[in-house]
């Protein structure tokens, strides 16, 4: 749930201005989502192209500046710093559509939506987000969550953020064993549950009840991240604060009357007793696109991330449609930080073959998270499809360090670029 670095760089050397003409087209453009990607995407559109009929479909009527979630759980932000109108972000001139949709059909480039209408269109730009399967928790209901059961499910909404931080404020006031852990599947902001983590422990030693809480970081795989630096680093820290981790230990259920977590594991399932846990279920592709034919056949195939080529967002089958953000099936890139990096290049492939010509533009893989490892310290990660740190200040950001500047961008800096971001300045 971070936004990049990169993102600030932008804002402070200032956004690329306009082309001083706009290409002239009818093409009609659809727009599947109006959060990160979906908003900006119609922002940059809406100036590149002239004519050209946008529309832009999302059911929700808010939208929620997710980086700030975890902020909002560890109790430095109400739940309304994350909440803003969907509306307000779009540009004027689209078409806003405030309904799901209900089936998407890429052999005749129709969508229909959930209230009936039938959108067709000439270009499909997939900005959907995913969907957290809860269900897929045995034994778990989001209305569990709070404080009165010691459970946190910070990234179900922003509300549910600030009743997690009731769970850990609670918890972290008097003590007892702490679960925190992450989904097996691909997920948004892998770096944010390592976050609650790491700040739910600073927020016990601050209160002076540290001796009184065990913190359990369970990792769904042989790594605590999935680059290998990051990871060496990571455990560096809770092996320092006494943090204990474990492998490849897959939440699958909870049991609130007996206030325990069964695990799955290589070696068969595990259970344990809790007295505050952080559930963040398996996540997907929207059941609407898994049944569009446009997900992976081979790569995926629970979680049903669409098609496209790693390095164009391009779909891989139907050359009219893209991705923009969690969406993708491709090797990293399910953050806001990632977002800023694909629309440009989403925005090239499109106004270049209107044009007539090639695009250019190509996704690395960049990634970044802003690590927070304490209140008022952070590490600014960056890297891409190869696992190479990518660090937009080099010589002046260390990105394994802990630092009081990456924190700040974190936690001050980084809503701006992201709103400047939805409005295509960024």
């Amino acid at each position: 749930m971070g936004v990049a670095a990169g993102g600030s760089a932008a804002l402070a050397l200032g956004a690329a201005g306009s082309p001083a003409q706009a290409q002239r087209t009818n093409a009609r453009i659809l727009i599947m989502g109006a959060g990160a990607g979906g908003a900006a995407i119609a922002n940059r559109l809406t100036e590149r192209l002239d004519g050209a009929q946008i529309t832009v479909l999302d059911g929700r009527p808010q939208h929620w500046y997710q980086p700030g979630f975890t902020l909002i759980a560890s109790g430095l932000r109400k739940a309304n710093y994350a909440v803003s109108s969907t509306e307000q972000w779009l540009p004027r001139g689209v078409t806003y559509v405030n309904e799901y949709a209900a089936e998407l059909d890429p052999e005749a480039n129709r969508v229909t939506t959930t209230g009936g209408q039938r959108i067709d269109y000439d270009y499909l730009i997939v900005a959907t987000g995913l969907v957290l399967d809860w269900d897929a928790i045995e034994g778990f209901d989001l209305s569990m969550a709070g404080p009165q059961n010691g459970i946190a499910a910070h990234y179900a909404s922003p509300e549910h953020a600030e009743l997690s931080w009731q769970a850990l404020d609670k918890f972290t006031d008097e003590g007892g064993v702490g679960m925190f852990g992450r989904p097996a599947t691909e997920m948004k902001c892998a770096g944010a549950p390592v976050k609650l983590c790491f700040l739910g422990e600073d927020i016990a030693t601050t209160k002076g009840n540290r001796g009184k809480c065990d913190f359990i970081y369970n990792a769904q795989a042989t790594n605590l991240f999935g680059v290998p630096v990051i990871h060496h680093r990571v455990r560096q820290i809770m092996d320092e604060r006494d943090i204990t981790y474990r492998y490849q230990h897959v939440l699958k259920g909870i049991d609130l009357g007996s206030k325990t977590a069964t695990y799955t594991t290589p070696d068969g399932e595990v259970t344990d007793k809790w007295d505050f846990i952080n559930v963040i279920p398996p996540q997907r592709a929207p059941q609407v696109i898994r049944e569009s034919g446009l997900s992976w056949a081979d790569r995926w195939v629970d979680q049903g991330w669409i098609e496209v080529d790693m390095h164009t967002l391009r779909h891989a089958r139907y050359a009219n449609i893209f991705g923009i953000g969690d969406i993708n099936g491709v090797p990293k890139g399910k953050t806001a930080a990632s977002v800023k990096f694909h629309i440009p290049v989403v925005e090239d492939q499109i106004v270049s073959e209107i044009a007539g010509r090639e695009g250019t533009r190509r996704y690395d893989g960049y990634t970044s998270c802003p690590l927070i490892t304490r209140i008022g310290r952070a590490m600014l990660v960056e890297f891409d499809y190869k696992d190479n740190l990518t660090p937009s200040f080099p010589g002046v950001i260390a990105p394994l360090e802990e630092l009081w500047i990456s924190w700040l961008m974190k936690e001050v800096a980084l809503k701006a670029t992201y709103n400047a971001m939805l409005r295509g300045r960024a």
